[in-house]
């Protein structure tokens, strides 16, 4: 008689710890053990303090900068491998170093096809990750990737403010795709800012295509890093008349002066997840958790059950 699969495994990165414990409440799970010993030079070295042989292991963390929170991830993956758990998935609420998924210029990385092929090579036979920075980052990946959307997150509440007058805007040209699906939820009009970089995180110049005048807008974007084009949309679409504007962002970077930005800016509220940990709070942020979101996919993969109905975009 073969021996039963053990029971599914959920363990945690420091820098998505209290993100990991909420998904582990509501899939049913506690927290796995794990004990990280870090040397006088920096160096650290996870260990897996209870069995995982045979088990169904989940690892998760963003990997957002520094890059000490991809590579936990990775020593992570390496140590469940050589553990001998039967599947290892990463969990990625947050996909960092996205923003470098082509050649943009000569002699520069792909830094998302890099890390794609590392969380791979490391031991992970699955990934789990939300709101990629591009969607075609899903193909970098041999093992097979769920990418899921924040709009099952977002839409529900967007619809429970009631706004009238609604129009969806994206901060540049890349994202309309994303405002047009968010528009044909909420059957709304759309706008799109088109704008120019002097280099990165600085814009030179800002247009808008569409007409704001009357309208509550809501601007749709995967990321908010330093705001800076937030806060430039916001003032530019309040000059040109609207009534409010809000932002929805799934992973809230918020480097450098972006709280201050924010808080200096016309927007009535930035919507963000809990993908990434905040560093300050603030009276204009308001935090929607995706916890429930991945332990649903997670419960589903466990069971071999399908996750399409996750999917509204």
């Amino acid at each position: 008689m073969s021996a039963p699969i053990p029971e599914p495994k959920i363990f945690p990165c420091k820098q998505s710890k209290e993100l990991a414990q909420n998904i582990a409440n509501a899939f049913g799970i506690p927290l796995g053990k794990i004990i990280t010993s870090t040397y006088s030079d920096g160096e650290f070295q996870p260990s897996f303090e209870e069995s995982v042989r045979g088990s169904r292991v989940f690892i998760i963390g963003s990997t957002f900068p520094n890059s000490d929170h991809l590579m936990e991830m990775l020593l992570m993956l390496d140590a469940a491998k050589r553990a001998s758990a039967r599947h290892i998935t990463a969990v990625l609420p947050y996909f960092g170093w996205a923003r470098q998924d082509r050649k943009d210029k000569p002699r520069v990385p792909i830094a998302a096809k890099l890390v794609a092929k590392m969380l791979e090579t490391a031991g992970a036979t699955r990934i789990i990750t939300m709101d990629l920075h591009a969607d075609q980052i899903q193909g970098f990946f041999e093992k097979p990737v769920d990418h899921l959307f924040a709009s099952t997150i977002f839409l529900p509440y967007l619809k429970s403010l009631n706004l009238d007058n609604l129009t969806i805007a994206s901060p540049d040209m890349g994202g309309s795709k994303r405002a047009y699906a968010y528009s044909k939820a909420l059957e709304s009009d759309v706008v799109i800012c088109y704008k120019q970089r002097a280099k990165a995180n600085v814009i030179s110049h800002m247009e808008l295509i569409g007409d704001v005048q009357g309208k509550n807008v809501v601007l749709v974007d995967d990321m908010v890093d330093t705001a800076g084009t937030l806060a430039k949309a916001a003032d530019l679409m309040m000059e040109r008349g609207a009534l409010s504007v809000r932002a929805i962002c799934t992973h809230p970077i918020l480097s450098g002066n972006a709280y201050e930005r924010i808080e200096n800016s016309k927007l009535e509220e930035l919507i963000v997840t809990d993908s990434i940990p905040l560093r300050q709070s603030s009276p204009k942020i308001r935090v929607l958790t995706c916890a429930n979101l991945f332990a649903d996919v997670m419960l589903s993969v466990n069971a071999n059950k399908s996750i399409s109905s996750k999917f509204l975009m």
